[in-house]
């Protein structure tokens, strides 16, 4: 990588009232301000946020009991090179299946550290964001875990489709697989988009919050 290298901020905002989850368990985002230079000669905020929120990082406890929390994210995961499978321009709520992948792929190799780009940055915002999200086939997921996939990157707010959630009798087949064999995800990257190439330098910043099931995220990407 050059001198020269263009970093990517892969990372949404932590803004008051943003985006989220649609479910009971993703708490509305707040972010007050609770000293000011005016009054305190200072700034301090109150966070209020899920561990799910915007950009972060699922860990194995997210859907498997008692499995890794995200202080046990390896640190060798954190920064490196990264693989990108390109999917663009996705359809809404289309499956993509192995074949996909596969062709995406071409002779290059599966890395540890893999990026899955849909071009879904464009939907943030909206509740088709989560509701009409493509996704990958269980298939697709097992073969690159069973390649050695340990860290696997999406610009979709989640791995699975949005059908398969709680009380519908498939709940999130593609989380329980991929968590299940210690692979840690990194959901709702934003601007993957904006990536040229086929790998970048991938870096991932999550909070380190002991037995947690995920964390926000800070990302940044550069050309290698």
């Amino acid at each position: 990588m050059t001198a020269q290298a263009r970093w990517v901020d892969l990372s949404f905002p932590i803004r008051e009232g943003m985006t989220r989850f649609p479910s009971r368990w993703h708490p509305a985002v707040s972010v007050t301000r609770l000293a000011s230079h005016r009054v305190e000669r200072r700034e301090s905020r109150r966070l209020v946020l899920g561990t799910h929120t915007g950009t972060h990082l699922d860990a194995p406890r997210h859907f498997i009991e008692g499995g890794r929390g995200v202080d046990s994210f390896p640190p060798e995961l954190m920064t490196g090179t990264a693989g990108i499978v390109d999917l663009m321009p996705a359809e809404p709520r289309k499956e993509y299946g192995l074949p996909d992948v596969r062709r995406s792929l071409g002779r290059r190799r599966v890395r540890p550290r893999m990026l899955v780009r849909f071009g879904w940055t464009r939907r943030y915002g909206g509740a088709g964001f989560y509701t009409e999200a493509p996704y990958l086939s269980l298939e697709a997921c097992l073969w690159l875990a069973g390649r050695g996939v340990r860290l696997l990157g999406l610009d979709t707010p989640s791995v699975d489709c949005h059908d398969h959630g709680w009380r519908s009798g498939n709940d999130a087949p593609n989380h329980r697989a991929l968590l299940g064999r210690g692979v840690f995800l990194v959901e709702s990257l934003a601007n993957l988009d904006k990536l040229a190439g086929r790998a970048v330098r991938l870096m991932v910043f999550p909070l380190n919050i002991p037995g947690a099931d995920g964390s926000p995220a800070r990302c940044f990407a550069a050309q290698e």
